[in-house]
């Protein structure tokens, strides 16, 4: 409310340039409506993260000035509904429209992306994560936060546009001993070694800081590369799923594509220091797509399908994950004139 600060349930109606909401008695609402949010010149926020004990509002911001905060009874429910009045807001440019949904269920994290900076971000002590009491069956864990919250606080902080997006940048913090699951529900998930199932966007999964947030890395694997084979043209980079060659799990690595000379390297988004933790000349190189109808000899975990392989000259073999079929089709045609 605007004059009693207090929470009312509304029936909403969206229309092409306004919100209408209706006041229910008996169970119905009624015919006039209480009131109206004129969408010109809006902007939206969601999630957003102002009411501590509300993690399910959207807020609108009128030209005018005016704050609506909206609670919903769900997060798919919120997400929904945040998308289609956006998607209101923009209704004369169908192009950004179109960019909204797709953005929806993209797979694009940020380039050069730190985890470190974003643990920093999350331990800030008036604008990070908030860490409360949580009860799971009867334990009391202190200092924990959501799987649900962390996947709200990196979208409304910008380090990703999408749950999918903010869901797979999580795993990468678990994965790197930045954060840990605690209790049984979170911890049950671990049990997966597929990337996108161990980390849960539920308000029931708990999770908390590691103890160690930093890892120091020995001089044994930091790995020497010749200035010339880092010197080439880039000619694609982005974040693929990869297959460690010894404990076979999955991780997110940058990979950036070069040529003159040809290489293939990879990045580890949780250091600082632009080098690559891995790479190899592609000259003499295989590479093909995989089918996703059964795990081929070598792969490990819970694949989740749009595999590829690299094959070197020394007969070393790399599996990797893209996000989509088409973004596998894309890599594997950039690599093969380099080969």
């Amino acid at each position: 409310g605007h004059i009693v600060r207090n929470w009312k349930v509304r029936w909403f109606v969206l229309l092409q340039d306004k919100l209408l909401y209706y006041k229910i008695e008996g169970g119905k609402k009624e015919p006039s409506p209480k009131g109206r949010i004129l969408l010109d010149g809006c902007t939206i926020t969601c999630p957003c993260l102002e009411y501590e004990n509300r993690p399910l509002l959207i807020k609108l911001k009128t030209k005018t000035n005016t704050d609506y905060f909206l609670e919903c009874c769900s997060r798919e429910e919120r997400d929904s509904w945040a998308l289609d009045i956006t998607g209101a807001i923009h209704a004369g440019h169908p192009v950004q429209v179109q960019e909204l949904h797709r953005m929806k269920n993209s797979f694009k994290l940020l380039e050069n992306i730190s985890l470190h900076h974003i643990v920093e971000r999350m331990c800030d002590s008036s604008t990070g994560i908030k860490l409360t009491r949580n009860l799971e069956q009867g334990n009391r864990y202190k200092a924990t936060f959501t799987g649900s919250a962390l996947v709200d606080w990196l979208i409304s902080n910008s380090f990703a546009v999408s749950r999918f997006e903010a869901v797979t940048l999580a795993s990468m913090l678990m994965e790197e001993n930045f954060i840990k699951p605690v209790g049984a529900r979170s911890t049950e998930a671990t049990r997966y070694s597929d990337l996108s199932e161990q980390f849960l966007d539920d308000s029931t999964a708990l999770y908390m800081f590691a103890e160690s947030s930093k890892k120091n890395i020995s001089s044994k694997e930091e790995l020497q590369f010749n200035i010339s084979e880092l010197s080439g043209t880039i000619v694609k980079q982005g974040f693929l799923v990869k297959q460690g060659h010894k404990r076979k799990n999955w991780k997110v690595r940058r990979f950036v594509l070069r040529a003159d000379p040809a290489f293939l390297h990879y990045y580890d988004p949780t250091k600082e220091e632009n080098r690559p933790v891995g790479g190899f000349s592609l000259r003499g190189c295989l590479v093909s797509a995989l089918e996703d109808n059964g795990v081929p000899a070598g792969v490990k975990g819970n694949v989740q399908g749009n595999l590829f392989k690299i094959i070197t000259k020394n007969d070393i073999r790399y599996y990797i994950q893209a996000s989509s079929k088409a973004e596998r089709a894309q890599w594997i045609e950039a690599i093969k004139p380099l080969t």
